[in-house]
């Protein structure tokens, strides 16, 4: 059989998250978000070197910094240049439990005008986390006209 291009169970865009603590991280996502480790390559030094976590139906990759790397953790820099949005049954119990693992909120648990029950946590790592659960769908109509109200702070 040939070697599919798309490893099974993976996705074309997967994201790959670099830490200060990827041992602590790991164990954040189980508590917090339910993700499960797929595969943990450990390096000499007891750091993480590569770890693979199952989200839903999604996988995200993570490790520790390493010398010679291109990426830094947010902790390192004190900002991050992306944020991870997830879709899950029920945000407000997933934001709670979230929080309850050692996240930061950073902006509560609230019905938006695009149709998503959403919110914004900070994890303890300094990667940012949208939670959401689809609650309305929203023609686009209807969305641009939210979306004006929105911006102009009439919503």
């Amino acid at each position: 059989m040939p070697v599919q291009p798309i490893p099974e169970g993976a996705q074309t865009l997967t994201p790959y998250l670099v830490l200060d603590d990827a041992a602590g991280a790991i164990d954040f996502y189980r508590r917090a978000f339910g993700a499960e480790e797929r595969l943990r390559m450990d390096g000499p030094d007891g750091k993480v070197a590569h770890a693979s976590m199952q989200l839903g139906g999604s996988q995200f990759m993570l490790a520790d910094e390493f010398p010679g790397s291109p990426y830094r953790p947010p902790k390192r820099t004190g900002a991050t240049g992306v944020g991870l949005y997830v879709y899950v049954e029920d945000v407000d119990a997933v934001f709670q439990r979230a929080v309850d693992a050692g996240a930061t909120a950073h902006s509560p648990v609230e019905n938006m005008f695009w149709g998503d029950r959403w919110c914004r946590l900070v994890d303890p790592f300094g990667h940012v986390w949208e939670l959401a659960t689809h609650v309305e769908d929203v023609s686009p109509e209807e969305m641009a006209e939210r979306a004006q109200a929105a911006m102009a702070g009439t919503t």
